[in-house]
């Protein structure tokens, strides 16, 4: 112990060469108290090292060492890794889920392991108290991810989208159309169900069911998945800056410019939509179109399809399907948009409908089997043009 040595000398060497005051009984003053003292404190020191010694070892080591679990655990747990959430943040949700025993553990654990960058966004199955090194092995293993993903593409009709949800979630397709019937507590505000042209309007989910790739958390309900497609209908329509694009520009609804996109989207090709919405707009809202009906076949197949009869191409459709009545969606001789959205349309149709750039066409069509859109001015125009299309093979 030289150094605690050291330390008492170096406080007394300042004295050392000094004669020291004596007591009048011919002591030196303090010398006993002062080796008493330095006496007391080493034995303090040392006590205080050897208690330490014997009950703080493994305190010591854990200011240098992640606490950790040992072994692959017990029981189960689900886990949900975020997208671009570091290991910080998944190394927190593990602690707090008692998967392992310290963050640290579990980021050190990553740190070693190169595959931890392939960490993919979703659920996963664990156990609780893990060994942070075998909780992230289980982690990178395919089949510890609960897999609840389900794609959903552009122009599906709300029919369409259930059974595909219920095909893959197993929820029973009544129990989608029970939750969807309250679309304000899905999140669906009232700015969607009000129209300029103070129609009629379908108070449905049509329309809103955004088309992208999900992944639904475990034992999600009806509602719940409902929820979640909403919320990122939601946010694309904040992306694409759609109401307020709409409104300033067009000075329409947003409701019925999502009516447009969603004929947009099962008329044309993505290239092809801005070109159809203004088509559209030209004929509901220039005034120069005949009755400004609309005349669009895929309103009336949208109509067959959800009374479960099945679409028709158009050369097949029969005068008293192009002209019902009873059709609420019928364009050919009701003026204006349909009552609600056809189908579900995507970021681009949504983005065609917001402004798309002017153009004097009243008249379009597909003009060759790749779907490809032409259009026409005139009446006349449009016949040459759909003859050839026929002949091109368009049905």
């Amino acid at each position: 112990m030289g150094e605690l040595d050291l330390g008492w000398d170096d406080e007394e060497r300042p004295n050392r060469h000094r004669r020291r005051a004596v007591s009048p009984r011919g002591k030196r003053k303090g010398r006993g108290g002062r080796t008493f003292v330095a006496l007391f404190l080493s034995l303090l020191v040392f006590g205080g090292l050897a208690y330490g010694a014997f009950i703080g070892v493994d305190k010591i080591k854990n200011m240098f060492t992640a606490e950790d679990y040992n072994g692959g655990g017990t029981g189960e747990v689900t886990v949900e890794v975020l997208p671009d959430q570091y290991a910080a943040d998944i190394a927190a949700t593990l602690k707090e889920k008692d998967v392992v025993k310290s963050a640290k553990a579990f980021i050190e654990a990553a740190k070693k392991d190169e595959r931890s960058k392939k960490l993919q966004p979703g659920f996963y199955k664990l156990r609780k108290q893990m060994a942070a090194a075998q909780a992230l092995s289980l982690m990178l293993d395919p089949k510890s991810r609960l897999v609840n993903k389900v794609t959903l593409p552009e122009g599906l009709t709300y029919v369409d989208t259930f059974k595909k949800l219920s095909e893959f979630t197993k929820i029973p397709y009544e129990e989608f159309e029970k939750a969807a019937a309250d679309t304000k507590a899905l999140g669906l505000g009232d700015v969607w169900f009000t129209r300029q042209d103070k129609k009629q309007v379908a108070k449905s989910i049509e329309g809103f069911l955004f088309p992208a790739t999900y992944d639904f958390p475990p034992n999600v309900d009806a509602a719940g998945v409902l929820k979640i497609i909403i919320n990122r209908f939601n946010q694309e329509i904040d992306a694409t800056g759609f109401i307020d694009g709409v409104q300033n520009s067009l000075k329409i609804s947003p409701y019925e410019a999502l009516i447009a996109a969603s004929i947009a989207q099962v008329e044309g090709l993505d290239k092809d939509q801005e070109g159809i919405v203004r088509v559209l707009y030209n004929r509901v809202y220039s005034g120069k179109f005949q009755c400004n009906c609309l005349q669009v076949d895929s309103t009336v197949n949208y109509y067959l399809r959800i009374t479960g009869k099945g679409a028709k191409p158009s050369t097949e459709l029969l005068n008293s399907e192009l002209h019902n009545k009873n059709n609420p969606y019928n364009a050919h001789d009701v003026p204006g948009l349909p009552i609600g959205p056809i189908s579900n349309p995507g970021t681009s149709a949504l983005k065609a409908a917001i402004n798309p750039p002017k153009h004097d066409f009243y008249y379009f069509c597909a003009i060759d089997t790749a779907g490809n859109t032409g259009y026409a001015k005139t009446y006349t125009e449009f016949q040459k043009m759909w003859e050839q299309a026929k002949k091109n093979g368009v049905k």
